[in-house]
């Protein structure tokens, strides 16, 4: 059986992420196409679990290095649990949020750098590597007054405008680290229209 294809959703927080998985879900069902649809973090027990202390608005003491610590540990849980399974067993893996999330938000947007963030998940990126990611390109500006501002129980959108204006600009280095793999959509689109680009993406990198 040949192995599953692997893809991801990127994005700040308000992007659009969730109408385009939903859309994609319908999509595939109608088609029948073996998939999972999963998050980071989480995706299982464990990595639920430290979703919970990781978005926790009232675990603002937090350091900048347990948070990205603590989502490479959700991380490989999760692709242990739900992500090789999968892949394994054939089936199409749509993950909002990966490696990427990491690196726009710790590396970039915590100052953390791209060296640290890279060697904590070392073993995710060095074996679960995206087919593609999908970024849907929309500032932190209009993604917030898409949303009608942040989660006030959210301590990552809780974090202010300036912070997530470098977690965009982080996403956007990274896309341009990797144009091969991250494909940038526009998300000031209509959700049927992003849809489109993105039913085309998937088939122009033989991923449906």
């Amino acid at each position: 059986m040949a192995r599953g294809k692997f893809i991801t959703f990127e994005g700040c927080d308000g992007c659009g992420k969730s109408t385009q998985l939903k859309l994609l879900s319908d999509y595939l069902e109608k088609a029948g196409v073996p998939h999972i649809f999963t998050r980071e973090p989480g995706g299982g027990k464990i990595s639920e679990a430290i979703r919970e202390i990781l978005l926790n608005g009232k675990n603002a003491e937090m350091t900048d290095e347990c948070e990205a610590l603590l989502y490479a540990a959700a991380r490989m849980q999760h692709l242990a649990d739900r992500v090789e399974p999968a892949l394994s067993a054939g089936k199409l893996v749509i993950c909002d949020r990966y490696v990427d999330s990491s690196l726009a938000y710790q590396a970039y947007a915590r100052g953390l750098g791209e060296e640290f963030v890279s060697q904590i998940n070392g073993q995710a990126l060095k074996k679960y590597r995206p087919d593609v990611t999908i970024f849907i390109d929309l500032t932190p500006q209009a993604a917030f007054l898409r949303k009608h501002g942040a989660d006030e129980n959210d301590r990552l959108e809780q974090a202010g405008m300036a912070f997530h204006e470098r977690v965009y600009a982080g996403y956007k280095a990274v896309a341009e680290q990797e144009p091969e793999r991250v494909v940038c959509v526009d998300g000031n689109k209509t959700p049927q229209e992003i849809f489109e680009e993105v039913l085309r993406i998937l088939k122009e990198k033989n991923c449906l």
